[in-house]
């Protein structure tokens, strides 16, 4: 199917390109520098909030093999990412299920979970840890999330770091039926869908200009459900991540599972889901367009810049450790907070 193209009498297609989304990290438009999808089984806890399970065999320090179906990363009794660096981007952390323990280099911290989003402007350089805490001694702990890292223009490279907590009660969901009574969930991360807007992303962020036309959420289709994706501003990346359920047809092409679709952004696009229940992630933005130099932790737009990151970094630690491991987690009984650098404390409603 071929979409009408407002702007003219001929029709063009709405699908720019379809690629398999292979290992992680999932190939990514400008603005946006990585994506990984998490997606972890994790067994029954033990006293240190770490699995209650043999980890003989295992890669500690570097265990992305999914044995069992799940994984330790980086981490070597508790699952997760011990203390590590950033400079000149943006980390946004969804979180779906389970719970992630935060700390930082400024004596921030926070636990957050089960749907609350995180959104983090390293900026000049932070040094932050990210658990994941197995509360639970007597069943499963099951964990999933999204992390997406978004870039930050030369302007913003070296902001002062910022991390707001989009509390799950705050995140909106824009809910669609179609005319056969199929069901479309919108959960808006970023950007605006109907009625459903979600508080404001961080001072400095990409995505806090009105005209780079940002837009994050997570879209889940009934089975058989039909719903149109509105059109976004021209010159905007638009790529749909189909990351569970079988097929879809997207502007009439049909798609399985495992596939991102890159969608022409000034036309609204009919997704049509097949039998089973499909879920999409959604990123779009219009992109920075400046060079970008990339070495593991930091993103700037020379390299003579990530030369300079690693030499801050050597001299300052941005800010140092002041936790007692590179890997800590809070209290067993501690429920979602956080704590800024500021000494605020917050808390969901």
């Amino acid at each position: 199917m071929r979409e009408q193209d407002p702007t003219s009498s001929s029709t063009v297609d709405a699908v720019l390109g379809v690629i398999p989304l292979g290992p992680p990290p999932w190939p990514t438009l400008d603005p946006f520098l990585f994506c990984v999808h998490h997606d972890d089984a994790y067994p029954a806890g033990n006293e240190a909030l770490g699995p209650a399970a043999s980890l003989a065999g295992r890669d500690i320090g570097h265990d992305f093999a999914g044995i069992d179906g799940w994984r330790m990363y980086h981490g070597d009794v508790v699952p997760g990412f011990p203390a590590h660096p950033h400079r000149g981007f943006e980390t946004v952390t969804i979180v779906r299920s389970g719970l992630i323990d935060h700390s930082d280099s400024l004596g921030a911290a926070a636990r957050f979970g089960g749907g609350d989003v995180q959104w983090l402007t390293a900026g000049a350089g932070i040094v932050h840890s990210e658990m994941f805490p197995l509360l639970d001694r007597e069943g499963p702990n099951p964990a999933e999330l999204f992390q997406i890292w978004l870039n930050l223009p030369r302007a913003n490279k070296l902001a002062p770091p910022h991390f707001s907590m989009l509390w799950r009660e705050t995140i909106p969901t824009h809910v669609a039926t179609d005319g056969e009574g199929g069901r479309t969930e919108v959960t808006v991360i970023a950007g605006q869908f109907a009625e459903a807007k979600p508080p404001a992303p961080p001072p400095n962020s990409w995505a806090a200009r009105p005209d780079t036309d940002v837009a994050i959420a997570t879209i889940k289709l009934a089975p058989g459900a039909r719903w149109t994706l509105p059109a976004a501003l021209p010159g905007t990346n638009r790529a749909l991540y189909f990351f569970r359920g079988g097929e879809l047809r997207v502007g009439g092409r049909a798609v399985k599972v495992g596939h991102r679709i890159q969608v022409r952004p000034e036309l609204a696009v009919e997704l049509v889901n097949g039998e089973a229940a499909s879920e999409l992630l959604l990123l779009q933005g219009r992109p920075i367009a400046e060079p970008v130099a990339a070495y593991g932790p930091f993103v700037m737009n020379s390299q003579a810049e990530i030369q300079k990151a690693f030499s801050d970094y050597q001299r300052t630690r941005f800010g140092g450790w002041p936790w007692r491991s590179d890997g800590p987690v809070h209290a067993r009984e501690e429920g979602r907070f956080a704590v800024h650098a500021d000494g605020r404390k917050e808390r969901p409603a």
